[in-house]
């Protein structure tokens, strides 16, 4: 059989896509690699990982540019050690004036670049105070080069040989480039397969869509030219295959949607979430899931609490994020009269009883980005894969599953930035008479078990990799993948489901793992997850896009 090499500029310890394809190729028969980031990003030690048939290696981050870098964007750090020098040197005598004679042109050079730079630094952030942590676009660029850059080269020179090398998104795509023109495949004139897994627009997402044109334009360029090197490219939804066919024009474009394993709920609908926030039993409950971060329709969530016919309602937001120390404040506004909670994520394997709590799942995504715009929740899916009715932003996407599918209507769609939308699209829903109710959520899950599941999804996957490749079974990958989830469940499902949610680790976005399929558009946390210290915009953490997710 095969080997896959994958790439991703992340740990590669919470993301659903990139770990649920590596597993569904490994049981189709391929020998699959990981390369991906240690878990400390200040780590110098290559990281070895087993699991569900697949290795993953982390190759540390380089580091070495960063000391010269920051000491020419910020030469005023450098004051300490020109200091020492200066000092040590006159202590030391003849042998340190010798040093001296190279030291003092330096110092003065120094001195003058000093000068210069920090009444610039102080303009700029006088006239930037909102400035995103992680510095200017000269800042990021500079990483981008060097700091994912870097690790595409040393991941790529680490990485065994083999028939293919798949890049996750735009930040992973340089690692498998690299990887294929080091190596041939099996002899003179051949190369290894090139596959681009674009989980987003990556310059239409998060902080790249915040970047001047100009510097979106060299991404554009550097992408364009990568995608005239690959075989295939691999996305999440039919508007972002079409959006990035019209800009590239790859070869080939697959479509490989972010959906969970066929599930079955259990007799008699789970309560998880009313137990564990304390909510009155018969109280409609609808359920917010995934990453708490910006743009994500959290604030117009509880302001649809606030319009008329929604006094019964109750509002559950479970996950981690960034925003969740501003969401549980808000919460707490006696405006809402104790009808909105916020629970810890849970891991992916328990969250599908979790989502069946609910009686709806509601998701107005902001139209902040095109990505956004074009987006596909894994919470969309997730809520049907349980048998939950969905409130969707009214987005070319959604609309297409929620409204236009066989088994539509799956829920409804609204305007997500107008509360007075969202509430009445959840009265629609949560309104109907019972046996309406009942024919609604059996067509979710219909449509999940007929359509929108990771079998389904898994199937054209390995199909790509055998037509790349000559080998692959589809159909063990599906018969492995719905017995590894079914087990991976009936692990989950046991114990006491009324103790508390574990906590998902820092981090950590959603609560079943990654989030989203765009970057989220959160500046305050850096892309790779980690917090940055506000002010310090050098040392802020190295560019990179968060796990593939919902969008």
């Amino acid at each position: 059989m095969s080997r896959i090499v994958a790439f991703v500029f992340n740990d590669c310890t919470t993301d659903a896509r990139v770990l649920r394809e590596a597993a569904s190729l490994a049981r189709a028969g391929h020998t699959v690699t990981i390369m991906a980031r240690p878990r400390d990003p200040k780590s110098t030690e290559v990281e070895r990982e087993r699991r569900d048939g697949f290795e993953i290696v982390r190759i540390p981050l380089p580091t070495g540019w960063k000391r010269w870098y920051i000491l020419a964007r910020y030469p005023w750090r450098g004051r300490w050690w020109v200091r020492f020098r200066l000092f040590y040197d006159l202590r030391r005598g003849p042998a340190g004036w010798v040093e001296l004679l190279w030291l003092l042109p330096v110092t003065v050079a120094w001195l003058a670049w000093t000068a210069v730079r920090t009444p610039s630094q102080l303009l700029y952030r006088r006239t930037h105070p909102e400035r995103p942590a992680g510095g200017d676009t000269i800042d990021w660029l500079t990483r981008w080069q060097w700091s994912i850059g870097g690790w595409a080269r040393a991941a790529a020179a680490a990485a065994p040989d083999a028939d293919a090398y798949h890049g996750h998104d735009l930040s992973g795509l340089p690692g498998a480039i690299a990887a294929a023109t080091m190596r041939g495949r099996h002899g003179p004139g051949t190369r290894p397969a090139v596959v681009y897994d674009s989980h987003e627009i990556y310059v239409e997402s998060g902080r790249m869509a915040k970047l001047p044109g100009w510097a979106r334009r060299v991404l554009v360029h550097q992408e364009r030219s990568w995608v005239g090197r690959i075989d295939a490219l691999v996305t999440v939804n039919q508007s972002l295959a079409e959006d990035l066919g019209r800009r590239y024009a790859p070869r080939r474009v697959v479509v490989v949607r972010n959906c969970p394993a066929r599930w079955q709920p259990p007799e008699g609908r789970p309560d998880l979430l009313r137990r564990a926030a304390g909510i009155p039993a018969g109280s409609p409950v609808i359920l917010y899931h995934g990453g708490f971060s910006a743009h994500r329709g959290m604030e117009e969530i509880l302001d649809s609490l606030l319009e008329p016919g929604m006094e019964r309602v109750h509002a559950v937001f479970l996950g981690y994020g960034s925003e969740r120390a501003n969401l549980v404040a808000r919460v707490a506004d006696p405006r809402y009269g104790g009808r909105a909670h916020v629970l810890d994520a849970v891991p992916p394997h328990e969250l599908p009883p979790w989502v069946a709590s609910a009686d709806l799942g509601v998701m107005p995504i902001q139209r902040s980005t095109l990505n956004h715009y074009l987006s596909t929740p894994n919470k969309l899916f997730e809520s049907l894969a349980a048998g939950v009715p969905v409130v969707a932003s009214d987005f070319p996407e959604m609309r297409r599953i929620v409204l236009d599918d066989p088994d539509a209507p799956l829920g409804a769609v609204c305007d997500p930035a107008d509360p007075s939308s969202i509430a009445r699209a959840i009265r629609s829903v949560l309104e109907r008479p019972a046996d309406e109710t009942a024919a609604l959520r059996a067509r979710c899950l219909r449509a999940a078990h007929e359509r929108y599941n990771w079998e389904t999804e898994v199937s054209r996957l390995v199909s790509l990799y055998r037509d790349l490749l000559g080998d692959g079974s589809v159909e063990a990958a599906v018969a492995a993948t719905e017995a590894a989830e079914a087990e991976e469940l009936a692990a989950g499902n046991e114990g006491d489901a009324s103790l508390p949610m574990t906590p998902a680790p820092d981090g950590t976005l959603a609560a079943g793992g990654a989030d989203d399929d765009t970057v989220a558009d959160d500046d305050a946390i850096a892309p790779d997850g980690h917090a940055v210290a506000a002010g310090d915009p050098a040392m802020a953490a190295d560019p990179a896009p968060e796990a593939a997710g919902d969008g």
